[in-house]
């Protein structure tokens, strides 16, 4: 294994004092910074050349490189680049091969690389990926105790306007609580709909989502503003699998009934739509019926939950007595043992729970959802 990351020149210095003092065998002590035995050497070596300042890390690329491209060859490289923007490694390639430049050209590799360096090419913003929490299992045997969402997949209206359908149902019951029309699965008009649900049928125990948005984000443990404020109503948001939406397969079988039924052919605008999602709600509910029901219709199985909207949403979540709690402050982090650890901005103002582990490493929990893993060796949070 190479030196820790976390400070190697203390480590290479420790290592060092360890050798002279006698106090293992070499091959003790190099087990001990697992590093090998040839690593080993090399610093007492260069340490006994040239004392703490051998220590230091060496530049690593030759003296000499024979393959190197020249400077006029590279001029010319940048002026194609200049006249003509758009190009890349190949078509510049393609041009200096019919100028009939003098010396070899390079690999079209290297002009990309030499492009690259003088800033000619923007690098790809780096994606985050965030681990997935896993296979929901929660299998609702009551009304209430588990809601799915999701956004049917859009379609233009007669007018070229896009509809998106925002659909929720209760699982166990397979009632429909709602298809709803909306120009975007924008937060807003998402979050006033849900707010709509809680008030007229109670808060759901769960609620079962894929990963897209406004349900998730790329933040810490996919939090986004939606499920923050479900977890605030005492709500567990549930994520399915990326790539698996069998995971939430009632729905999705629903979402074909309500294709065939309720889109096609689309309505000449969302007013229009939405009387004929209305419509579809209506005899899905009430008249249809349901199989897995043994032919009874979903209004018959569901009553509203008894789990009313609080007054107000809670500033501070319940964390176990021998959890550490931590306030995520306004520039999304938090303060451990006087170091600054980022968390998220989307919990800006709000508790967050950490468990000890190891000892250095902590659980960090956003109430029921678990964030990742703050590693005092690297102080950060990772989730994978």
């Amino acid at each position: 294994m190479p030196w820790k990351q976390v400070r190697p020149m203390d480590e290479k210095i420790r290592f060092i004092y360890d050798y002279l003092n006698h106090v293992f065998t070499f091959t003790e002590l190099c087990d001990r910074y697992q590093i090998s035995r040839k690593t080993g050497y090399k610093w007492v070596h260069r340490y006994e050349e040239d004392g703490a300042a051998g220590l230091e890390d060496r530049a690593r690329s030759p003296r000499r490189s024979p393959h190197k491209v020249s400077p006029e060859i590279e001029e010319a490289i940048l002026t194609v680049r200049r006249q003509h923007p758009g190009w890349g490694a190949k078509k510049i390639l393609a041009m200096l091969e019919r100028q009939r430049q003098a010396g070899p050209l390079p690999h079209r590799a290297t002009v990309a690389t030499i492009l690259k360096r003088h800033g000619c090419v923007k690098s790809p913003r780096k994606r985050v990926h965030r681990a997935h929490p896993g296979k929901p299992d929660t299998e609702p045997t009551r009304p209430n105790q588990l809601w799915s969402a999701d956004f049917k997949g859009q379609f233009k209206l007669g007018n070229g306007q896009y509809c998106y359908p925002l659909t929720v149902m209760d699982s166990a019951s397979r009632y429909v609580l709602s298809v709803l029309a909306l120009p975007s699965t924008a937060l807003e008009a998402t979050q006033r709909e849900f707010r709509r649900l809680f008030r007229r049928y109670g808060l759901p125990e769960r609620i079962r989502s894929d990963n897209g948005t406004p349900f998730a984000s790329i933040a810490l443990g996919r939090l986004s503003t939606l499920s923050i404020w479900w977890i605030r109503l005492g709500i567990v948001p549930e994520l399915t699998e990326p790539g698996h939406p069998q995971q939430n397969g009632r729905h999705e079988r629903m979402h074909r009934t309500l294709k065939a039924a309720a889109t096609r052919p689309p309505e000449a605008d969302m007013t229009a739509q939405q009387q004929r999602f209305d419509a579809f709600r209506q005899e899905f509910n009430a008249v249809r019926p349901h199989e897995a029901l043994q032919q009874a219709t979903p209004t018959s199985q569901y009553t509203p939950s008894e789990k009313k909207v609080p007054k107000r949403l809670k500033k501070s979540l319940d964390y176990p007595p021998h959890y550490e709690v931590r306030i995520v402050s306004t520039n999304s982090g938090i303060r451990w043992k006087s170091r600054w650890v980022s968390v998220t901005r989307l919990l800006a103002g709000l508790p967050i729970g950490l468990e000890a582990v190891d000892a250095d490493q902590w659980d960090v929990w956003f109430g029921p959802i678990w964030l990742g893993r703050l590693d005092e060796r690297l102080w950060r949070i990772v989730d994978s």
